[in-house]
């Protein structure tokens, strides 16, 4: 049975992990958090042309965080960060590059590495761009 957080994001896709054997259910204030971030990626999804979007990371239980190699203040253990991709709207910067030029609230939008897109909420809304490569990190603004 699928549990529908909004029209197009579901509780299991938002918590879906690789990380077998780890217990990766939001605990109740997370999953309130996670129903204001699906709303936001409704968003991102209507500015997108209503393509559809593969969520490659939502929630992140702090075992997975750490398992993935996560950052230990990262937004994906608030239920407030999706990583994603929309391959029927283009690449990650055509997607980041759309949604920079929108009037969206975000708190963090990153290119990660040509590979997908993160979004980062949490009520700071700084609205902060950036690309991430390996082996040079972070840096601001879009890179091609």
């Amino acid at each position: 049975m699928t549990t529908w957080l909004s029209p197009h994001f579901s509780l299991e896709e938002m918590t879906a992990t690789q990380q077998r054997g780890l217990d990766n259910r939001p605990p109740a204030s997370v999953l309130k958090r996670l129903k204001a971030t699906v709303l936001v990626l409704e968003d991102v999804r209507t500015l997108l042309g209503n393509a559809p979007m593969v969520i490659t990371s939502g929630y992140r239980s702090p075992a997975v965080n750490r398992a993935v190699g996560g950052s230990p203040t990262s937004a994906h253990m608030r239920g407030e960060a999706a990583d994603f991709i929309c391959p029927r709207f283009g690449s990650p910067l055509a997607v980041c590059r759309a949604i920079a030029a929108s009037d969206l609230r975000f708190d963090q939008l990153i290119e990660e590495a040509g590979a997908w897109v993160h979004l980062g909420l949490g009520g700071r809304w700084r609205r902060e761009v950036l690309s991430w490569r390996p082996g040079a990190g972070y840096q601001r603004g879009l890179r091609t």
